[in-house]
């Protein structure tokens, strides 16, 4: 079994924040403490969504001094933006041994998408990923953490080989379907050291949390 840790933001935002998106941005301190817990563990599995300037500019020397590696789920539609990577940032993160994923184009719902909206948000954005990075995309962080048995299909129909979710607690490290524990503002040590290992109160603590954010449909 795995655990797979969730960040988004670290340090003072470059931009303007989404409502609510600013309880999932953590200090620099926070996050040094993240690494300093997980380095040398290879049952923890740390990935970035969104694609956040701070990825390049705080977090991939803080994993390169520790030897750690990640995974980086950029939204496509965002590079180059203000408080974004752009597309040097995204083959700096490929050039230093970070794998590459899709979070989509934009932050939408993949549980509303008709079929064009669908065709960019799981074929077009990964592509362009590819692309620029020079290797295949294949992977997919779900926005919001919301799917259903549509979005499944859909992704799978799309060739996803790996997709995670933000449902929190453990996972096994070949399935195809990942949970994810997403790091929020108030990551303290002891909520930490709950979550790697695999204690059930820090889990309902952070599905409590997930559950005011978009989520799962049916499935």
């Amino acid at each position: 079994m795995a655990v797979n840790l969730a960040l988004h933001g670290i340090g003072r935002p470059a931009r303007p924040l989404d409502p609510g998106e600013d309880e999932r941005w953590v200090t620099v301190e926070q996050f040094e403490r993240v690494l300093d817990a997980v380095a040398g563990r290879e049952d923890v599995h740390l990935t970035f969504d969104d694609g956040n300037e701070s990825d390049v500019e705080i977090a991939l020397p803080r994993l390169v001094e520790r030897g750690l590696t990640a995974e980086f789920f950029p939204l496509a539609g965002r590079l180059g933006q203000r408080g974004y990577l752009d597309r040097d940032g995204l083959r700096e993160l490929t050039r230093a041994g970070m794998e590459i994923g899709s979070h989509g184009w934009e932050p939408r719902d993949w549980r509303r998408l008709d079929d064009r909206h669908a065709q960019r948000e799981l074929t077009d954005a990964p592509k362009l990923l590819g692309d620029l990075c020079g290797r295949p995309v294949r992977r997919y962080s779900l926005p919001f953490g919301a799917y259903d048995r549509r979005v499944l299909a859909r992704l799978r129909q799309a060739g996803a080989t790996r997709v995670y979710t933000s449902d929190g607690g453990s996972a096994k490290r070949d399935g195809w379907l990942q949970a994810r524990t997403e790091l929020r503002h108030d990551v303290d040590d002891e909520w930490l050291a709950g979550v790697l290992t695999a204690s059930p109160g820090v889990y309902r603590r952070a599905g409590r949390w997930a559950s005011r954010l978009f989520r799962r449909g049916d499935r």
